[in-house]
């Protein structure tokens, strides 16, 4: 994400719970995939549980930038 989303979203975070759930997931989500980057060689079930949370994260961004244009156009 750009810099400038991740701040309105410090600022959105404690006012909308929907963007709360979906960002702290996506933080979560994000812990996840680093413990796999770290890994020299994934096994082909931890590489297809990283392909699952990839795209389970990307859904849950999209969702995010979905919330944060919604926010954009109410504040225009």
């Amino acid at each position: 994400m750009e810099k400038r989303d991740e701040e309105l979203i410090k600022t959105l975070v404690n006012r909308d719970e929907e963007l709360k759930k979906y960002y702290n997931e996506h933080l979560d989500l994000e812990r996840q995939l680093d413990g796999f980057q770290r890994k020299a060689v994934l096994t082909p079930e931890q590489d297809l549980e990283k392909k699952r949370i990839q795209k389970i994260k990307l859904a849950g961004k999209d969702r995010i930038m979905e919330i944060l244009a919604r926010h954009r156009s109410a504040s225009a």
